[in-house]
This record gives C-alpha cells, sequence and structure tokens, in this order.
C-alpha cells in the first residue's frame, strides 16, 4: 500500500455537511492500521491562550485552536513546521513528513526560531483500515500535495480554493465550485 502520510485530503462535494463539508485534512499517519490527521481549515472560537497558556507565543496567527476533527475533540495536538535548514530538531519534535512534526505539548515551549510557525488542534480526524481508502474510491476526498505553507495559512477559511487553485491538472476546477450548486 502507498502511503497517503504528508498528504492533503481535499473534500469534494459527496461530502455535502458536517465538520468534513470543505474541508481540508493533513494526513500525519496513514498505514494499513488506518489514518490520521488533522483539519487545516477550520478555526475554533477559542484562543490557544485560554487553554495553553504557556504556548501562545509559539503559534503563528490566528492564535486560536483549529477544529482538527471529530475524534478526541477534547484533546489537543500540534504541529510544528521547522526552518528551512534547521541545525537540529528542536526537543519533543517527531517529523511526520519533511519539514512538518508533532510537537509534544507536555514538553516546554519552544525557543523562538526553532519553528517557522506552530498550529494547535483540538481532536483529529481518524479512519480504520481501508476506511480512508474506500472514500478516496468513492470520489469523498482528492488526495494532493501538502506544501507546509497551508498548515500555516493566515486565511483559513480560503485554504480549500487555494489549494485546489494551485493543481495543475482539472482539479482546480474545482475551486470554482459554489458553496451551494443551486445558487449556481
Amino acid at each position: 500500500m502507498d502511503t497517503m502520510r504528508g498528504r492533503l485530503l481535499v473534500a469534494t462535494s459527496a461530502i455535502e455537511s458536517g465538520v468534513f463539508w470543505r474541508s481540508v485534512v493533513y494526513l500525519i499517519e496513514h498505514d494499513a492500521d488506518g489514518a490520521l490527521g488533522v483539519i487545516v481549515n477550520r478555526p475554533l472560537d477559542a484562543d490557544v491562550d485560554d487553554v495553553l497558556p504557556d504556548w501562545v507565543d509559539s503559534v503563528i496567527s490566528p492564535g486560536c485552536l483549529f477544529e482538527g476533527g471529530p475524534v478526541a475533540a477534547d484533546a489537543a495536538l500540534a504541529l510544528g513546521i521547522l526552518p528551512e535548514s534547521p541545525p537540529s530538531d528542536p526537543p519533543g519534535w517527531r517529523r511526520t513528513d519533511g519539514l512538518v512534526g508533532l510537537v509534544d505539548l507536555d514538553a516546554p515551549p519552544p525557543a523562538a526560531g526553532d519553528f517557522r510557525g506552530v498550529r494547535v488542534f483540538a481532536g483529529y480526524a481518524g479512519w480504520g483500515p481501508g476506511q480512508l481508502e474506500d472514500e478516496v474510491a468513492e470520489s469523498s476526498w482528492m488526495v494532493v500535495a501538502a506544501d507546509p505553507e497551508d498548515l500555516l495559512s493566515p486565511h483559513p477559511d480560503t485554504l480549500w480554493r487555494q489549494v485546489l487553485r494551485r493543481q495543475q491538472d482539472d482539479l482546480r476546477f474545482w475551486s470554482t465550485y459554489p458553496d451551494d450548486p443551486h445558487d449556481n
């Protein structure tokens, strides 16, 4: 099985409502046991300062929590993106793909310059063995390359369209799909 770890799932019109409507999911893990990711374009109306005050200086704007997904919504996880040429991996950081990795929120907050940015997510999205592959085959998701900048977007509300617009094939036409096709 080819792993989709480190890639983005972009919701199609087959997902008509709910937490995954127009979502962009970064896949942290994907193997024969299933998949785990976080929704990167759903900022919450809760500041990091409210739940993790020691981390407020480490997160990139907007300094809010993000809805990572419907699983374990009362737990937090963080993704950190390294600078282009880090001298070493920061303490408490575990690489997922390229310059992106999980940040241990139980460790001391990182030093200035350790990361280009950190995002904190409440909950995550999870799939059992074969479930994600079935959803991709049913055209619920488009699988595209991730850019670390997607995880740091200062405008997460427009990320769905931005990711689709940069695609080099017919997928880019999805970026023009109306919010409600009945209004078209």
